[in-house]
């Protein structure tokens, strides 16, 4: 699917699914990492990053990009566009859309890290692990307020 094939889809979900015409332009972006697309306020240009659909399938595209119009037929209307109002949240029960969408499979399992510290409280054996190195002499533990120590 190239950009020309896709302005065509995001105008017909438009029409099938909100009744109204989207009049700007949507287009892939290959620079989008962690989202599926974005709907641009200044130019009401709606981004879609195309890994979703290698990855995932239609489906998957066809949920961001009813969520994206739910974004810029509000934000049109002059009405609550962001996800935290009550505007766009009925909008998008109404018209199905997906409130985020599904990881990639190349991104998960991305959140392991494998050098952690290790801590551990001399007298209940409380074990901590953390990313960065704290202080053992200013912090105790949170269970018993003993000692901390950092296994090795």
């Amino acid at each position: 699917m190239n950009d020309l094939e896709l302005q065509r889809l995001v105008e017909e979900i438009s029409i099938q699914s909100f009744g109204k015409r989207f009049n700007h332009k949507a287009y892939f972006n290959s620079r989008l990492k962690t989202t599926g697309g974005r709907y641009m306020l200044s130019s009401h240009h709606i981004e879609i990053n195309k890994k979703y659909l290698e990855q995932l399938g239609q489906n998957e595209l066809f949920g961001i990009i009813k969520h994206e119009l739910c974004h810029y037929h509000l934000h049109i209307e002059g009405k609550g566009y962001k996800h935290r109002d009550q505007d766009f949240k009925s909008l998008m029960k109404q018209v199905d859309a997906p409130r985020f969408c599904s990881p990639l499979p190349e991104r998960k399992g991305r959140k392991e890290i494998t050098n952690l510290i290790h801590y551990f409280c001399k007298t209940c054996g409380q074990v901590y692990e953390r990313k960065r190195h704290i202080n053992t002499n200013k912090y105790v533990c949170g269970k018993c307020r003993g000692h901390l120590e950092k296994r090795e």
